[in-house]
């Protein structure tokens, strides 16, 4: 049985998980700072310099001190501002510590940005560690973890931070494979292994031939795997449980097979075609999925179309998910992402287009008279860039792209 979470010390106690989180939020502030996604936090140690070892000027030191501050709302303890006067990694951790001594009751993420500009989603550390319990009985008697994703979004921090802790997983039982490449994966596993991943990470690393180990679990979230690297998994002899939930939501439910419905999680509850997820307090607090869900029971769901938001383009709702699918009726087009362009670049929505073979000089032109012909004026895409692939960010989701000039 799994330690509840009150007996449990606090997870910033452990300095290793809280390196980690620190860590992996600096290095992903600076990737998107630099436009560099390659820049990843391997061998970081306390005694790191972020200006001489890191080389952040004072722009990006602002930007980084007050990322750490909004995620671990250390305005509440009055210590953030030393987070410009301690340059070092350690000093980073230790206010951070500080300042969750005072009060760690809540922690804020932020969405990947995949359907608009990023929000930032608040979540009580008590129901965070509740579902971290909840997923412990999933993945009882795993002997060591492997993290493919980072420790400062929801998904990385419940798995990489939390789950160690139900789990009984001491500081070197829980190691990050980030900067391995996926497909030497199989290499690094050793029976009862647990790796967090994210269809892409799952994508690469069963892409490869590879013989996995007896007894390894993999998990996959952030985006809905392909049943084609489910198979891929279920070939190799490798249990893939996938997880389903948002930054927004937390998770909501798991199953063990892409061939099953998804179950909810054990505090998630449904009221009609609603959720409610029920606090350790025994407070019920209203859910929106972002997928309408397509009930096969109380507990078991299967996934339906999106939910995205509409945008404002010119007063007019747009729906970015309504153009792409338009796009991608063309001959020519392999694949689509449409958003609402940047502040500094316009306005309107803009696409990144992969085309198919044969596609030629005068494809971009065929395009937008196909776009003409088919949407509305505040509808049709004013930049469209080409490219070999969807852009994606470290946890596989659609990622934003600049406007070439």
């Amino acid at each position: 049985m799994q330690a509840p979470s009150a007996l449990l010390a606090p997870w910033w106690a452990d300095r290793s998980a809280l390196l980690r989180f620190v860590a992996d939020l600096v290095a992903g502030e600076l990737a998107a700072l630099r436009h560099d996604p390659l820049l990843l936090p391997d061998g970081w140690k306390p005694s790191l310099s972020l200006q001489q070892d890191l080389g952040v000027d004072s722009l990006e030191l602002l930007q980084l001190a007050g990322a750490l501050a909004e995620a671990l709302q250390l305005q509440h303890s009055g210590v953030e501002d030393y987070l410009l006067a301690r340059r070092t990694l350690g000093d980073w951790l230790d206010i951070a510590t500080a300042g969750l001594q005072h009060r760690d009751a809540e922690l804020t993420f932020r969405t990947s940005g995949s359907t608009g500009e990023p929000k930032r989603c608040a979540h009580a550390l008590a129901t965070l560690e509740q579902e971290a319990a909840s997923l412990a009985t999933l993945f009882s008697g795993r002997r060591r973890l492997l993290l493919a994703v980072p420790a400062h979004h929801i998904y990385g921090f419940l798995f990489g931070v939390l789950l160690p802790r139900h789990l009984g997983l001491e500081a070197d039982q829980v190691l990050s494979v980030r900067a391995r490449l996926p497909s030497q994966l199989a290499r690094h596993l050793l029976p009862g292994d647990l790796a967090i991943g994210h269809p892409q990470f799952w994508q690469a690393a069963l892409g490869a031939d590879q013989d996995f180990p007896n007894d390894v679990t993999g998990v996959s979230s952030t985006a809905p795997c392909p049943d084609a690297v489910a198979e891929r998994a279920e070939a190799a002899g490798l249990a893939l449980v996938q997880v389903y939930g948002a930054s927004e939501t937390g998770g909501l439910g798991w199953r063990a097979s892409h061939r099953d419905p998804y179950r909810l999680l054990p505090h998630i509850e449904r009221a009609g075609d609603a959720l409610l997820r029920r606090g350790p307090d025994g407070e019920a607090q209203a859910l929106h999925p972002q997928d309408s869900l397509a009930w096969c029971g109380d507990d078991r769901f299967t996934l339906g179309p999106r939910r995205d938001s509409a945008v404002q383009v010119g007063g007019v709702n747009v729906f970015p998910e309504r153009v792409r699918q338009v796009l991608l009726e063309h001959p020519l087009v392999e694949d689509a992402a449409v958003r609402l362009m940047r502040p500094d670049e316009g306005q309107r929505l803009k696409a990144f287009i992969v085309p198919r073979a044969g596609a030629g000089e005068g494809f971009i032109q065929e395009l937008r008279a196909w776009t003409d012909a088919r949407l509305a004026a505040p509808e049709r895409p004013k930049a469209i860039t080409l490219g070999e692939r969807i852009p994606r960010g470290m946890l596989g989701k659609p990622a934003d792209w600049s406007i070439a000039p």
